[in-house]
């Protein structure tokens, strides 16, 4: 999922006496960094839209407190090499009070695959037999190879072998959707509250658009038992670190993020900090498109050549728990029998400006210029993104002469910028939709609409389709390795760091989830222990 670079919005809030812990009414208090962008699950891309969709959602197996996977509405499951077949629960219902149906999945995925949605996230059903042919409208979606033959089983014909085809499914494009409600909403499905049907835990009761969100218990779950909490406030919608520290010291918000600016405070106040690594892999990624300088390879090496990453972690961005990337696969990812990074080691690139200068050299003579043409750095408008992009404005220029504009956008501009390829290059990131290599593997295969890029290479869709289709898990992993390093041998991307997350929890607050796969923060299975130290 595409991660999101703190992106930047207004303080905002309408709803200003709430409480962070709020124990007579059973109900906690946070803070969202952004307005959720899309909440139709056949379209959603971002995290803050997975975050919320993750509450009130629930699809057919979700991954549990102990990061296992686990039965949602499927109660049980079987993949085979041709088929999987999912068995759903008859006490799933929506928050009106009907079923959830295995149709009401064939409906979903169907929509999601239908040209029209435009969904950047089709491919992840393309293991599933016609359905690359329905995305690009060479058949019909009822020849999805998806069919129910009862109302209570979901049959997937696969197109390929697909061992890891079930932990896909965590991803919001597999959620249900009930095609008489979708069908009503007259193209508004998931734009307010009540233009969503839902069979989470939770319900958006309340939703003001760029200030506030409440989500209240939804009483028709089918598993009332493991939720706890009546109701979830979100009573501001704020990127800023400084308000959101102030607010946990008013005890106006249950947990925050802590930054380097106001980490010294926290530990002042005696505060029992805590670090997660996030999972989300940060890189500039190049507009490999045949009129931008940045398609060729001597230039992006150049650029390679010069940017120092650890420069970047430790002198510049300086926030806790943040690593210098190497490589697109992060480093807590499992390989064969270890670390994948520990099986294929990525090389270190270290930086060198004499020969970063010839790089550059053979890449103007190549593109027939005599100097480079000013280039375009798209990046988020925050604090964190406002640093690094000064620091590679600065390193170019200094190191190569090379000038360069920062075209600073908020989330969802700076998406539309990406997906139209008005860029040279753009400080973007990457997080894990299901626990495999290949959610990071296949990010740049010419048929990924996330390969915003366009990077187009054969010898990469081989080692990508050798990934997706070799049941036997040495050579998947050597896949990986191999696109590992294509990926540095060609500076397709450049690896910038590891996101780490420090933040404070409301000691009264229990079985808050931090999560790598799933929604972040979760706390769709929190309680509130009155007396909690």
């Amino acid at each position: 999922m595409i991660a999101l670079h703190y992106a930047g919005s207004a303080l905002s809030g309408t709803n200003l006496d709430v409480s962070g812990i709020d124990v007579k009414n059973n109900s906690v208090s946070i803070i969202i960094r952004e307005e959720p962008p899309q909440l139709n699950s056949s379209r959603a891309t971002d995290s803050i839209s997975g975050m919320v969709l993750g509450h009130v959602m629930e699809g057919l197996v979700r991954m549990g407190l102990d990061d296992r996977l686990e039965g949602a509405v499927a109660k049980r499951w079987e993949v085979t090499p041709t088929h999987a077949t999912f068995w759903l629960r008859k006490n799933a219902k929506w928050s009106d009070g009907k079923p959830v149906t295995a149709e009401d999945f064939v409906f979903a995925w169907q929509t999601a695959l239908k040209p029209e949605t435009a969904s950047q996230y089709a491919f992840l059903l393309f293991a599933i037999k016609n359905a690359e042919a329905v995305n690009s409208g060479e058949l019909n979606p009822s020849e999805l190879g998806v069919n129910a033959p009862d109302p209570h089983t979901l049959v997937i014909e696969l197109a390929r072998p697909v061992p890891f085809f079930d932990k896909m499914l965590v991803f919001p494009t597999f959620l249900p959707i009930r095609e008489d409600f979708y069908n009503a909403t007259q193209g508004r499905y998931g734009a307010d509250a009540d233009q969503l049907l839902y069979n989470g835990p939770f319900q958006i009761s309340r939703w003001i658009h760029g200030s506030s969100m409440t989500f209240e218990r939804n009483p028709h779950f089918w598993n009332q038992d493991e939720i706890h909490l009546d109701t979830i406030h979100v009573p501001y919608i704020t990127s800023d670190a400084n308000a959101s520290l102030n607010f946990f010291k008013d005890s106006k918000i249950a947990t925050t993020g802590l930054q380097a600016e106001n980490l010294t405070e926290a530990m002042r106040l005696g505060w029992q900090i805590r670090q997660h690594r996030d999972g989300v892999v940060f890189f500039m990624e190049f507009n490999h498109r045949p009129e931008r300088v940045t398609g060729n390879l001597n230039f992006r090496r150049a650029l390679q050549l010069v940017l120092d990453m650890d420069e970047l972690v430790y002198k510049v961005t300086k926030l806790p728990g943040y690593e210098p990337g190497v490589s697109l696969f992060p480093g807590w990812l499992m390989g064969e029998s270890d670390l994948l990074r520990k099986e294929y080691p990525p090389e270190k690139i270290r930086p060198n400006t004499a020969q970063a200068k010839e790089y550059l050299q053979r890449a103007l003579q190549e593109l027939g210029l005599s100097q480079t043409p000013t280039l375009v750095l798209l990046a988020g408008d925050n604090p964190i993104s406002n640093i690094q992009s000064e620091w590679v404005q600065q390193t170019l220029k200094t190191e190569l002469g090379i000038d360069v504009k920062i075209d600073k956008q908020i989330f969802k501009q700076r998406l539309a910028k990406m997906t139209s390829g008005d860029f040279d290059f753009v400080l973007a990131g990457w997080g894990p939709d299901y626990n495999d290599p290949l959610t990071f593997g296949d990010l740049f295969a010419s048929w990924n609409k996330n390969n915003r890029g366009q990077y187009n290479s054969p010898e990469l869709d081989g080692l990508i389709q050798t990934a997706q289709g070799q049941l036997d898990p040495g050579v998947r992993m050597r896949a990986f390795g191999d696109i590992q390093q294509h990926l540095i041998d060609r500076a397709v991307i450049l690896p910038m760091y590891e996101r780490g997350v420090t933040y404070v929890v409301d000691p009264r607050l229990k079985q808050l989830k931090r999560r790598v796969i799933g929604p972040d923060p979760d706390l769709s299975r929190a309680h509130i222990d009155a007396g909690g130290q």
